[in-house]
Parts: structure tokens; sequence; C-alpha cells
């Protein structure tokens, strides 16, 4: 039974696209949640993500979000990103009885070279149909179909009639 009175971490993740390609990083064995899954960068945001930089307004840091998820791609994966938008939001309960309010993000990347950090393991840049392949975290592929059907539909494609999705 999860305590009602915890306070949740606050976790960023982010779907990093370059040539029509998404990225995504297998976690190491040893991790607490998701070991040896493929999944996408993000991390927890901290207190002193924002604490320590001039407010935006005489009260509110704005861009938290963003923001960390800048710094975590560049922590994980080592380049920048741009064009940051939003996917969709969930909520998870970690084995340790934590509960994670996740904000998943898309953005351009901005590097070419992958640099890991020593909790992931491997890394590929796969197309919506080549990331069936891989042993996602659940809800993974789901969000990268979502990205993949708002980039379609942005770029003015129109997507084929399906019964099965009406």
């Amino acid at each position: 039974m999860v305590n009602r009175n915890l306070l949740h971490y606050v976790v960023v993740t982010g779907i990093l696209i370059k040539d029509s390609k998404y990225l995504i990083v297998k976690r190491a064995d040893w991790e607490k949640a998701f070991p040896d899954k493929w999944t996408v960068p993000g991390g927890k945001l901290e207190v002193l993500d924002y604490v320590l930089r001039e407010k935006d307004t005489s009260s509110h840091w704005y861009n938290v979000f963003e923001d960390l998820l800048k710094r975590e791609v560049m922590e994980e994966v080592g380049f920048e990103v741009e064009n940051i938008g939003y996917i969709t939001s969930l909520v998870y309960i970690r084995p340790d009885k934590i509960p994670c309010l996740i904000v998943s993000l898309y953005a351009k990347a901005k590097g070419t070279e992958v640099r890991l950090c020593n909790a992931l393991t491997e890394y590929a840049w796969v197309s919506l149909e080549e990331a069936k392949n891989y042993d996602l975290i659940d809800g993974i592929y789901e969000e990268l179909e979502i990205l993949d059907e708002k980039l379609k539909l942005e770029s003015g494609l129109i997507k084929e009639w399906n019964k099965n999705k009406f």
C-alpha cells in the first residue's frame, strides 16, 4: 500500500529526434527501476535545478521542465537539444514505493555524437517500426507513436484511415 502523504519525485523524459529517427537508450543492469530495459533519456528534478538561478518573475521560475531536460540529455547522452515540446504525463510507483510524476517531452537533437553516462549501456537511433524490436519500458512505444503522429500532422502528411483506430 502506498502512503497517501508521500511526496513525489518529479521526472522529465525526452524523446530526441534526429533525421526522422528517435534516440533510445538501454538502462544498466544495476538500475533500481527497469534494469536492462530500453527507454529515453531523463531524470529527476532537484531543487538546485532552479533555486540558484534568478527568478523569472518576483515569485516564479519558468521553463523548469525544459531546463531539466536539457541538463539530463547533456548528462546522459552528451549533447544539446532544441525545440522542446510536450507529449504526455504519467505517474509510476517505483519498487521502493516512491511515486514518480513523469512529464514526457520531445526535442530535436543538436548533437551527433552520443556519449553515454555510466547508467546507460547502449543506444540506438530508431524509426517507429524499428523500435518494436527493442525491449522498451511499457508505454515508451506508445509515446513514440504519439510523437510520430504529431510530427506527421505538423508536416502536413495525412495518415491513412485505419478501421482499428476508430
